[in-house]
């Protein structure tokens, strides 16, 4: 990367009334969340899933939560007590910077669960979590059809076995077994009514904006969610993404790097001009 391509990135934001941050999995690396790109990357985190030779698909599965729950939440678990204690990047608050300054205001939309940009400071009602959030819960078989936070679910973990040592959190309408309200694998009882809502929020706001910017970081091809979301828009895009910074579309502009490096190099073009 060069000056130049910060400075074009620079020009863009200038340029725009409105930001669309379209984060993916990549954006929470610099905050030392783990990445579970393949099984190793997985196995790395999780060895006792390595050692039962399961997949990302496989853990992140209702069936799981059928078959073995205590296997299940010990890997939720963990990381729900993972996010609670990660401190958000300082790529977070340069975004933040960028979308106050903005005429229409700044909206995010994520495929990540593990509410950082809430935590960072970002109003959570400019914010859809297009594939839900660990911090809330719903029943497994959504016999209440509600959804509710998960602050009362302190999860004791064994790390080793990956097993959740803990009382298992419960339904209140029903006793049963709950689970994170997260999009999973061969899922068809999530409960989406809390993203719902957060897409019509989005939408609302998009007809507003005159002139949009997109944002894109970490957001990979493996699961493109965000990266399907930005390119949809066919606005000028700032792609920051180490593996994959290519870019199609007219006038915008790919960095091969991680989302702090990006944000901090934009950064520091900004408050030179």
């Amino acid at each position: 990367m060069s000056r130049a391509d910060f400075q074009r990135c620079a020009e863009l934001i200038s340029s725009s009334t409105g930001l669309l941050v379209a984060a993916g999995a990549g954006m929470g690396v610099d905050s030392g969340l783990p990445d579970f790109r393949g099984k190793e990357g997985l196995w790395n985190h999780y060895p006792a899933l390595g050692k039962r030779g399961m997949s990302f698909a496989d853990i992140a599965n209702p069936a799981t939560f059928y078959e073995n729950p205590k296997l299940a939440w010990g890997f939720y678990g963990h990381r729900l007590n993972l996010y609670r204690k990660t401190i958000p990047h300082q790529g977070f608050e340069v975004l933040r910077e960028i979308g106050s300054k903005m005429r229409d205001g700044m909206f995010v939309f994520t495929s990540n669960v593990d509410g950082q940009f809430q935590k960072a400071g970002f109003d959570p009602y400019k914010i859809c979590e297009i594939h839900g959030s660990i911090h809330f819960m719903q029943c497994m078989g959504n016999c209440i059809d509600d959804i509710w936070r998960a602050d009362d679910f302190q999860p004791k973990i064994d790390d080793e076995d990956c097993l959740l040592l803990s009382p298992m959190p419960r339904c209140a309408g029903c006793g049963g077994i709950a689970r994170p309200n997260i999009l999973m694998f061969n899922d068809w009882n999530w409960n989406d009514q809390r993203m719902v809502r957060q897409q019509q929020g989005l939408d609302d706001w998009l007809e507003k904006v005159e002139r949009l910017l997109v944002i894109e970081l970490g957001a990979g091809s493996a699961i493109p969610s965000a990266r399907m979301m930005g390119a949809r828009m066919k606005a000028p895009t700032i792609r920051i993404n180490l593996r994959e910074p290519e870019v199609s579309q007219t006038g915008s502009i790919g960095l091969a790097t991680t989302a702090l490096e990006g944000m901090l190099g934009i950064r520091q073009v900004l408050q030179e001009l």
